[in-house]
């Protein structure tokens, strides 16, 4: 699917595996569980498969791991 597909400017509903995506519903972009900000689904290139959310970066997907304490502590 891509941008083209008339899908207008609504948020897909999506289910996220290991290394891709199911679309339940069709849209043009998901938003970003950190930041909100849009990401058009051609885009997608980050999500979190235990916590079924996406991310607009690796800079996103990193904070959300964080905010998760899903990394060890780490001493400066």
């Amino acid at each position: 699917m891509n941008r083209f597909e008339g899908n207008g400017n609504r948020e897909a509903k999506i289910r996220y595996l290991d290394a891709d995506f199911q679309i339940l519903s069709p849209g043009s972009y998901v938003v970003c569980a950190v930041t909100g900000k849009h990401i058009l689904i051609d885009e997608l290139k980050y999500w979190s498969v235990a916590r079924q959310e996406p991310y607009v970066d690796a800079t996103a997907s990193l904070e959300a791991e964080k905010r998760a304490g899903a990394l060890p502590n780490q001493k400066r």
